[in-house]
């Protein structure tokens, strides 16, 4: 027969089972999801407690209750919480023998005991000892040595009616320490034992293997599971939702995901973080804030895991407004940024050249005390030279070398010798290399690309030449980009030191020495310039055809080759190394001209002047708007764009184009303005710049 006492403040009551006998029920928790019946609640304000007299605890009295003379029936006996009996209940219940236990549970916790103190401690539990209170010892501990022989006493003490519970709870201990290695053995024990594994085993097993961040061990427990008659429940499926991911099997992540989402399984918001994480690996940015609005839709709560994530992510794709927006809502949401969610942002607003904006972090997080690392530190400094910012860079980069944990590495000299090389700063480049040879780093290619730019624009041709020489000695094979560099220093030089160079172009790479050695020399023969021209661009990588094409431009403008230009420009078209450079439609007629250099635009303008003249003089109509668009960006490092040449050079040919006051980088005119133009030119030969 059972009996109830039940004491309660509040017109519901809340029943408390210590029955040995439902003992098969009770699980442990995977993650803290599935819970052993463990955790008693205080009895301040409500008192209850469930007794079955088969295997009722020597510590609590019988209660007879004569209404239920058969034996077969539960009743409830309600006590007032504010009686004198309801205090003597509470002792003598089994919550007050759960807080005794708890104790010895936290004294078996200490390193400094050996095994006899242990035993002396569990003896202390008394000749009688329930399984639950072994359940309640073990769960409580987490101390893993002692845990093994606490274990090992109590099944000398008494026969378990279910051993694998004390495993499990065991098990427990090794997971709250992350010791993966022990939990493995005692799982070998249960078999040597022939202890069947349950559920809780596994998924015990699953979630310490995360949590030591070993997916592919995870993944491995999860796939035994069939094996011995283990079928996981929506938990475990969502935990190996996490796993699968971390362990590289993304297939089978999102196809447990796919399963989560039909038939609503409860998922941790660290196997959300996981899912964003995958799409961001992939590229998938939108999968990213898919599974963050699917997450909210179902009522699940990021945490500051989730927002660092879905930050990093954003970073990664290069969306700092995306990123700024989940910023704001982290902070709505009471959330305070720690130094990752600072990292985060800094690395998206430095890789979009969101420069102020970085900087604000930057600001913030030194006001807080926290300290960049070396990936902050040089995330900025190669946003500074991206963006020109040098004199932040300098004030940066004499906080690095005052750092006492983080000093310069070859990244961080590479940035500031690029920016000063890029600021025509040769000294100050030179310093730096000084400086960073000193440290005991070597010059890379990148360095050496930098210096040759610095050199150009100081027109220091000798220290070009020896620079390239330093670069063959140190045994680095030119790439395409610094041979574009050297094409591009070519464009600077006076034209009786070109020759010193080409030999540098030849020696870097022989086809595009052959085009610059023709255009130099000025040979005649346009077929085989036009070959050797186009198997030059189809045997470089599509990120320096454009850059190769505007210099070799730019060069034939400074040689005053300007039907080569011209013919350089038409490749560039034919092989779409140059592409939507003009419209039309039947109110306007444009020329776009932002992304090539001087020389190619002033080309593309006097081109597209000479089929405006065809047009007319062929009687075609045309368009009562025409405009020119230069973009409305200046050069990094100085204060002239492509714009402020250009109108300079229209007033030059006294060409009717005028900057349009709203809308910036657009230089207009009227059908009738360019007629009478084009009507009064003498000839429509190209125009020198």
């Amino acid at each position: 027969m059972a009996y109830h006492v039940c004491s309660t403040a509040t017109p519901s009551s809340l029943f408390l089972s210590h029955s040995l006998s439902s003992s098969r029920n009770l699980r442990l928790s995977n993650s803290d999801i599935h819970s052993f019946n463990l955790s008693f609640p205080t009895l301040e304000s409500r008192v209850s407690l469930q007794i079955n007299q088969e295997t009722q605890s020597p510590h609590v009295p019988k209660i007879e209750n004569p209404q239920n003379p058969d034996g077969n029936s539960k009743s409830y006996i309600w006590v007032n919480p504010s009686s004198p009996r309801a205090s003597q209940l509470r002792k003598k219940s089994y919550d007050s023998r759960y807080a005794s236990l708890v104790k010895v549970a936290e004294s078996l916790n200490s390193d400094a005991l050996n095994q006899s103190d242990v035993i002396h401690i569990l003896k202390g539990l008394g000749d009688t000892i329930l399984e639950q209170d072994a359940v309640v010892v073990l769960n409580n501990m987490v101390n893993p040595e002692n845990a093994l022989l606490s274990l090992d006493y109590f099944q000398h003490r008494f026969k378990p009616k279910r051993e694998v519970i004390l495993y499990n709870v065991t098990l427990k201990v090794f997971r709250k320490c992350k010791d993966l290695e022990r939990a493995e053995k005692l799982f070998d024990e249960m078999l040597e034992r022939g202890i069947k594994p349950d559920n809780v085993t596994f998924s015990t097993l699953i979630s310490c293997a995360r949590m030591c961040y070993l997916p592919d061990k995870a993944v491995e427990w999860f796939e035994k599971m069939p094996s011995f008659g283990c079928n996981p429940d929506d938990v475990t499926y969502s935990a190996m939702i996490d796993a699968y991911g971390r362990a590289g099997n993304v297939d089978k992540a999102f196809s447990l995901y796919d399963r989560a989402r039909t038939q609503k399984w409860r998922i941790d918001p660290v196997t959300f973080a996981t899912l964003i994480k995958i799409h961001g690996q992939s590229g998938n940015y939108d999968g990213c804030l898919n599974v963050y609005e699917e997450m909210k839709a179902i009522g699940a709560k990021p945490n500051m895991v989730i927002y660092n994530t879905l930050l990093d992510a954003m970073g990664r794709a290069k969306r700092p407004w995306q990123a700024k927006k989940i910023y704001r809502e982290m902070i709505s949401k009471g959330f305070s940024p720690n130094w990752v969610t600072y990292a985060s942002l800094l690395r998206a607003f430095g890789r979009a050249r969101y420069g102020d904006d970085a900087f604000n972090v930057y600001k913030e997080m030194k006001e807080k005390g926290m300290e960049l690392n070396v990936i902050l530190y040089n995330t900025l400094l190669s946003m500074c030279a991206d963006v020109g910012y040098t004199d932040q860079a300098v004030e940066i980069f004499e906080e690095m070398k005052s750092s006492v944990t983080w000093k310069p590495d070859s990244w961080t000299f590479s940035s500031m010798i690029t920016i000063y090389s890029c600021s025509g700063k040769v000294s100050e480049a030179e310093a730096t290399l000084n400086e960073m040879v000193e440290a005991g780093f070597q010059p890379n290619i990148f360095i050496l690309t930098s210096l040759i730019q610095c050199y150009g624009k100081a027109k220091r041709t000798d220290d070009v030449v020896r620079t390239f020489n330093q670069l063959l000695e140190l045994g680095i094979t030119p790439d395409e980009r610094f041979c574009g560099c050297l094409l591009n220093v070519m464009t600077q030089t006076p034209q009786h030191e070109l020759s010193k160079l080409i030999d540098c172009i030849e020696r870097g790479n022989e086809k595009l020495g052959y085009v610059v050695r023709f255009l130099v020399e000025k040979q005649d023969s346009s077929e085989n310039f036009r070959k050797e021209a186009s198997e030059l661009f189809n045997s470089v990588g599509s990120d320096v055809k454009k850059a190769y094409c505007n210099c070799l431009i730019d060069l034939c403008v400074n040689l005053d080759l300007l039907q080569r230009a011209a013919e350089l420009l038409e490749l560039g078209l034919a092989l779409d190394i140059y592409t939507d450079i003009q419209s039309r439609s039947p109110t306007q007629w444009s020329l776009y001209l932002k992304g090539l250099s001087l020389g190619a635009a002033l080309t593309a303008l006097h081109v597209w002047i000479n089929d405006l003249s065809r047009s007319l003089e062929s009687g075609e109509e045309l368009p009562p708007l025409l405009g020119i668009n230069t973009g409305h960006g200046k050069h990094k490092y100085s204060d002239k764009g492509l714009a402020t040449v250009f109108e300079a050079h229209l007033k030059e040919v006294n060409a009717p184009f005028h900057e349009a006051p709203d809308k910036v980088g657009w230089f207009l005119t009227t059908k009738v303005a360019v007629t009478s133009w084009l009507e009064s030119r003498s000839s429509p030969e190209l125009v020198a710049a």
